[in-house]
């Protein structure tokens, strides 16, 4: 079951938080929880949720927003992709400081291994694949049972995330979308972290993603030369 809340973020943007949650077990996962908690607290409730774990797709104040009273209410773990600390611990590098926020996750478990399992129901599960681009802890969870992968800021409907913030990386971008993410099946959902849901066979074949591959390409064939020329001693 996959259950979507979107919640308004310091009045300046909306974002969607995920419930992944199995349906014969009703146990699962939170997936960035951006503001909201006490909303959140309260579906988790109404639905008769047991949530195992919160599972940050990056460390964005507006991806973890609600993670430290959900984290308290619940006394459940915070998961975040390599690099995640650099994100948790500082207010300028997450983006709250810039609204007033001063947001700190102080309990986090940075992931280093393959896979979310869920102990009530071992064959629920997700895979962690680590994105880099949009942030450096950038993290994709994919279910190739559901044909889903919650992908966070790294790719939209129509779009991609930016790299302009501090950790991006338009080149890592790059790479996680055209052998990551698009080396996911066709058919694959993917859910973002803000907006309406596309598909992987929607995405590759549009102008952005052909756009932002030449660039790419450029960059390295410039880099490329320049080395070179460095090495000849030019």
């Amino acid at each position: 079951m996959i259950f979507t809340v979107e919640v308004d973020v310091s009045d300046v943007m909306q974002e969607n938080a995920y419930f992944y949650v199995d349906d014969e077990t009703r146990c699962g996962f939170l997936i960035d929880p951006g503001a909201q908690a006490s909303e959140l607290l309260k579906t988790i409730a109404r639905e008769n949720f047991t949530i195992e774990k919160i599972l940050l797709t990056h460390g964005h104040y507006d991806h973890i927003g609600a993670v430290n009273e959900i984290q308290r209410a619940l006394n459940i773990p915070v998961c975040m992709g390599k690099g995640g600390k650099f994100y948790a611990t500082d207010t300028f590098n997450n983006g709250s400081k810039f609204f007033g926020q001063g947001i700190i996750l102080d309990d986090v478990t940075i992931l280093d291994g393959a896979e979310i399992v869920s102990s009530a129901n071992p064959a629920f599960k997700l895979e962690v694949i680590f994105a880099p681009g949009h942030t450096l802890d950038g993290t994709i969870y994919y279910s190739a049972k559901d044909s889903v992968a919650f992908v966070g800021d790294t790719i939209f409907f129509g779009g991609h995330g930016r790299t302009d913030l501090a950790g991006g990386s338009e080149r890592d971008l790059m790479d996680t979308i055209r052998n990551k993410v698009f080396s996911l099946p066709d058919e694959t959902r993917l859910l973002c972290g803000h907006g309406a849901s596309t598909t992987v066979a929607v995405e590759k074949v549009r102008p952005w993603y052909r756009q932002m591959s030449a660039s790419t390409s450029l960059s390295s064939k410039i880099a490329k030369i320049s080395l070179s020329l460095v090495l000849a001693g030019l």
